[in-house]
């Protein structure tokens, strides 16, 4: 798997979620309910801490065919950029 870029500037997003405190695999079900309803191309950034979701998220935009553009590792948590897949 194609290892996701470190983020030095965040991308304009269309939402963000906040997983902060959720375990696997809360971030990754509400990052699929959130890009439901957005359209092709529609940006979604998630804050998560749960220690998996940095191989669980990655996972997630391969297998749905969504483009991981970047994470971004903060003191306290991550920092993942999604582009809704079509």
């Amino acid at each position: 798997m194609k290892q996701a870029p470190y983020l030095q500037d965040m991308t304009d997003t269309n939402e963000t979620l906040d997983a902060i405190g959720l375990l696997c695999p809360l971030p990754v079900l509400k990052a699929r309910k959130r890009l439901k309803p957005l359209e092709t191309g529609a940006i979604l950034e998630i804050h998560a801490d749960d220690p998996a979701a940095v191989v669980d998220i990655p996972h997630f935009c391969h297998e749905a065919g969504h483009e991981l553009l970047g994470i971004r590792d903060n003191q306290k948590h991550q920092t993942y950029l999604i582009r809704k897949g079509g």
